[in-house]
């Protein structure tokens, strides 16, 4: 829970903003559509899950940082679960392509939820097991790592909220 401060006592509000960060190929159209969803009260793009300390984006282009290119979003879980997040990434790329989305490919562009809390883990696993076991990608598998959240790097500004500076709503996601 967080005490919003500079909010006079009278209509202070309390919510409990989490994190949740999502691979899932080129970064700004995901970031685009995660948010427009109510309850996401913030976006970043950046890197995620790699080996080199402040990644560019020129270096991750390279395919060898081990980076993915992700979006790390605030959420208010009393407005939004983290589920209802979980599902829009399902549905926001194809999850059954290894290191690739559309045309962009390389493992910067792989399918990966970086969990921030054992339940934020539990849930993604369990996501991934129901899609499984309903058979929604079949025949194909689904590929999606879930692995602990590690440091994000924000990427370039330049990158941030990229679709919205341009007029654009969406790319090839």
């Amino acid at each position: 829970m967080k005490l919003l401060p500079n909010v006079p006592r009278s209509i202070k509000t309390i919510m409990s903003i989490e994190k949740a960060t999502f691979g899932a190929g080129c970064f700004w159209g995901v970031e685009a559509a995660f948010a427009a969803i109510p309850g996401v009260t913030a976006t970043a793009v950046g890197y995620e899950g790699g080996a080199l300390e402040r990644p560019t984006y020129k270096a991750v282009c390279t395919d060898s940082t081990g980076h993915a290119e992700v979006v790390e979003l605030d959420f208010d879980a009393a407005k939004v679960t983290y589920e209802h997040l979980i599902d829009a990434f399902f549905t926001l790329h194809d999850p059954t392509t290894l290191n690739r989305q559309g045309p962009d490919w390389g493992t910067q562009y792989r399918s990966a939820i970086f969990f921030h809390s054992r339940d934020q883990e539990a849930q993604a696993k369990a996501k991934v097991e129901e899609l499984t076991a309903a058979g929604r990608f079949a025949p194909k598998h689904i590929v999606t790592k879930v692995e602990p959240a590690q440091t994000f790097w924000r990427a370039e500004e330049y990158h941030q909220k990229y679709l919205e500076k341009r007029g654009q709503s969406s790319c090839h996601i």
